[in-house]
């Protein structure tokens, strides 16, 4: 009984993290966009290195054990990790920020339709009810939307898509390498970010208006330093929940 409860409360505890923290930076990402034209391949790729530099101070201090995983087993894990962030926030630059998180709700209904279809899991009735309204409310949505555009929607259902994938691997890669969330994203993070050190240059610029060495102004710099830290947040609360529920959750 003790037990059941302590891991309840740990639950409610990461739920709660990822609630706030994913909040938290659709404005804080949303405010760099709009105030300072910081360009958005780049800004995930700080969220990317913050994300390893937590786990790497996280594993220094004893908070998790990091195990020797081979590469080649979390190559796909890593490139939809790049194109989860990169799509959601291409989403969020090119959407209203309401358009944008109810578009992110339709993860749900994509991801049971992936574990339905290609993972043969089954889901009860009242799971499966709960997506119409989520659905009709995102078309309703869209359809009214007065800043409504094509190519928002292409990211957002981009996004979506990939998120969708990336969460359901999450949870299958945990279980299959027999890691926790910590352990697989320590190993993730940093080859996510080498394949996106690849390809930022060739569709942002590095240097002047602009670009990653452009002349940034302080309070910008401090202001994509603290997205980062909150994106380290999401990120291991994303890994931490699937890992101990699943990936509808």
């Amino acid at each position: 009984m003790a037990a059941s409860f302590l891991a309840n409360r740990s639950i409610v505890a990461g739920l709660l993290v990822n609630l706030f923290s994913s909040i938290c930076i659709v404005f804080i990402n949303k405010w760099i966009y709009v105030h300072y034209g910081f360009p958005n391949m780049t800004l995930t790729l700080v969220h990317f290195v913050v994300t390893w530099l937590g786990l790497y101070f996280c594993q220094k201090m004893d908070v998790f054990a990091p195990k020797s995983l081979p590469i080649r087993r979390i190559v796909w894990l890593a490139l939809s990790f790049c194109g989860f962030v990169v799509f959601t926030n291409l989403s969020l630059q090119n959407n209203s920020i309401g358009t944008y998180q109810l578009a992110k709700a339709m993860t749900t209904p994509v991801i049971i339709l992936i574990q339905t279809t290609y993972y043969k899991k089954t889901f009860s009735t009242k799971i499966k009810l709960t997506l119409v309204p989520i659905t009709l409310g995102v078309i309703l949505n869209s359809y009214y939307d007065v800043r409504f555009n094509l190519l928002g929607i292409v990211f957002a259902s981009l996004g979506v898509l990939v998120t969708s994938l990336y969460q359901v691997w999450v949870g299958a890669k945990q279980h299959e390498l027999q890691v926790n969330s910590m352990q697989l994203l320590y190993y993730q993070a940093p080859l996510s970010s080498a394949f996106l050190l690849c390809i930022v240059p060739l569709f942002e610029p590095l240097t002047g208006s602009g670009g990653i060495f452009g002349p940034w102004s302080l309070p910008a710099l401090m202001t994509v330093l603290f997205s980062g830290v909150v994106a380290f947040l999401v990120n291991l609360s994303i890994y931490w929940i699937i890992g101990n529920t699943s990936p509808v959750t």
